[in-house]
């Protein structure tokens, strides 16, 4: 059996040696945390990269078992951001330098729906001639919306798997049309042929999940060459049919402790993809943005949805800086982030840089 630092110095890692470094305690998760952000340091720098989030909508057509806004959900109000709210909250963006917006939103794949993405990206693209990249997070469409929306403006697009066991994915979506683990799977081999710099990324902590199902997430993120990746804590909903496993799941300090042996590997395993600092860690945990950028994260979303929509957009209960204003938003990352050793990177899009070594694409 190989040792820690045996471990912690290779660049090709075996499912045993992730579970090695998942079950890693006291001095021996210190080491993996410190080797990762050493890795983090050499290949990108202590640059935080923004992406101002706009929460477009909740309306959601699927109900997976873990999320607040599932279609099945009828305690909370739905809503629909118009184009001029978008539009401003880009503007927003720009003024703010974060150099990048994110449009998220509940899945649908309705014409409709569709072709207003297609629009809105386009405007988006219209400020200060294009400077703000766009981040997609829409759910499963089919490759021709995919491709519109692509040469509307977008390049980069994140569709978590949240579970690459097929047997763990059912367990926490319904079985049927709507979620389907070889469609999930399909969406993401599309948009990584499609050109945009993909994303994906997993819940930790889950009911049923164990060391294998993590590790084995590790290895599909490899094995897709993904440009980005976005994992945080299991944040059980009541008004979902996961709320009734919540005392057989690991204490909140243990799922973000295990998130953060998440980042840590996935840094070592992959040192120039970009890694989101997920709102849910802050969530379970006050510094926990702080903690994930410390062990290797790299990428903050800062929320810019309209204050009065962000609490009708809970895919999780209490989620972390609701009320907050984005100015106050600002200032606050700026002087966290240098207590930590780190600093935002304003006014660039921040594209994964294992991505831009491959394609040749703008930073």
């Amino acid at each position: 059996m190989l040792s820690l630092d045996e471990i912690l110095n290779k660049t090709i890692f075996t499912k045993e040696d992730l579970k090695n470094l998942l079950a890693s305690e006291g001095d021996d998760k210190k080491r993996l945390f410190e080797r990762a952000l050493q890795v983090k340091l050499e290949h990108l720098d202590n640059y935080v990269h923004l992406r101002g989030l706009i929460e477009y909508s909740n309306i959601c057509t699927k109900s997976c078992l873990y999320c607040g806004v599932r279609s099945k959900n009828p305690n909370f109000t739905r809503y629909q951001l118009s184009d001029e709210e978008v539009i401003e909250c880009a503007k927003l963006a720009h003024d703010l330098g974060y150099g990048s917006v994110a449009l998220q939103s509940g899945e649908r794949s309705d014409k409709a729906f569709t072709d207003k993405i297609t629009h809105l990206v386009k405007e988006i693209k219209k400020i200060d001639n294009g400077s703000l990249g766009i981040t997609l997070s829409l759910g499963e469409q089919t490759e021709d919306v995919y491709k519109e929306w692509f040469e509307a403006g977008a390049h980069r697009y994140l569709l978590r798997i949240e579970a690459s066991n097929e047997e763990l994915y059912y367990k926490i979506h319904p079985h049927d049309a709507k979620h389907d683990f070889k469609t999930r799977l399909n969406c993401i081999d599309t948009l990584l042929k499609l050109g945009y710099q993909t994303g994906t990324g997993v819940m930790v902590g889950l009911p049923f999940q164990t060391y294998d199902d993590l590790a084995d997430d590790l290895l599909f993120f490899r094995q897709k060459d993904v440009a980005m990746v976005g994992m945080g804590p299991f944040i059980p909903h009541p008004d979902t049919p996961l709320w009734q496993y919540r005392d057989q799941i690991p204490s909140a300090e243990e799922r973000m402790e295990l998130t953060l042996k998440m980042i840590a590997i996935l840094r070592l395993m992959m040192p120039e993809i970009n890694m989101v600092a997920a709102t849910a860690n802050q969530t379970v945990d006050p510094m926990g943005r702080e903690k994930a950028i410390a062990v290797g994260a790299n990428v903050i979303m800062p929320n810019l949805t309209p204050n009065e929509f962000r609490e009708n957009y809970l895919i999780y209960p209490d989620k972390a800086c609701v009320k907050d204003k984005p100015d106050q938003c600002q200032t606050c990352l700026d002087v966290r982030l240098a207590a930590i050793g780190h600093r935002v990177l304003y006014n660039e899009w921040g594209d994964s840089l294992a991505f831009r070594k491959k394609s040749g694409v703008r930073s």
